[in-house]
């Protein structure tokens, strides 16, 4: 390895995850066209979010089961850019997917991508009551998914009290946002449709039961 190449790599260890101006600026005698040379032999992978201007290291994130790592705000995925790691999470999700969901997963704008994605049918679309629902390309595949979707809306396993994970960690952290100011059930459901995740208030109402949660307890355990 070379000197530079070394040099870059205690950097981006250093750092975690930089952009490609603040790589330029600490790699002075680097043009543009080498220092992508210097990533591509140590390995690197881009961000998901941000348009992929930020980079790291191949060996560095720590994915969730979900395949995601956030650092200070940057998402990176296990399957590489925005379109491939909606693709894998409509794929892999038993009910489907929707924007709102996706959304809250991602923490990024993922309209125009599932748009995209569908009009080139790698993934597909199919309208349940007043929402979209994004599903597997394969027809048999699709069938299943918005087949456990509609049991879910029909309550036939319990929609109320099996809250989606997502749902969950989104009005835990609304509690830890919200510091030392008191929260009800209602108000936390309408702070979460204020930043377009949608929820019930008896979804969140049933988060502060399984937690243990009342209004005057404002953090999480």
């Amino acid at each position: 390895m070379t000197e530079t190449r070394k040099r870059l790599e205690q950097l981006l260890r250093r750092k975690k995850i930089l952009n490609l101006p603040s790589i330029a600026k600490a790699m002075k005698d680097r043009s543009r066209r080498s220092l992508f040379r210097d990533l591509a032999a140590l390995g690197y992978q881009s961000s998901f979010t941000h348009a992929g201007r930020y980079y790291t290291l191949t060996e560095i994130p720590q994915f969730d089961e979900q395949g995601l790592w956030f650092f200070q705000g940057i998402g990176f995925s296990r399957a590489g850019t925005l379109k491939n790691t909606l693709v894998e999470l409509v794929n892999a999700a038993d009910a489907g997917q929707t924007h709102n969901e996706l959304h809250a997963l991602l923490h990024v704008r993922v309209h125009n991508a599932l748009l995209d994605l569908v009009s080139a049918q790698i993934i597909g679309r199919e309208r349940i009551e007043k929402l979209y629902l994004y599903v597997n390309a394969v027809a048999k595949h699709a069938a299943e998914q918005v087949a456990r979707r509609r049991d879910l809306l029909t309550g036939t396993v319990d929609a109320l009290t099996k809250v989606p994970v997502v749902l969950v960690i989104e009005v835990l952290l609304e509690l830890v946002r919200a510091g030392p100011v008191l929260l009800t059930p209602s108000v936390v459901t309408k702070r979460l449709g204020a930043r377009g995740i949608s929820a019930t208030e008896d979804q969140v109402v049933q988060v502060f039961s399984n937690h243990g949660l009342t209004s005057s307890k404002k953090k999480p355990p």
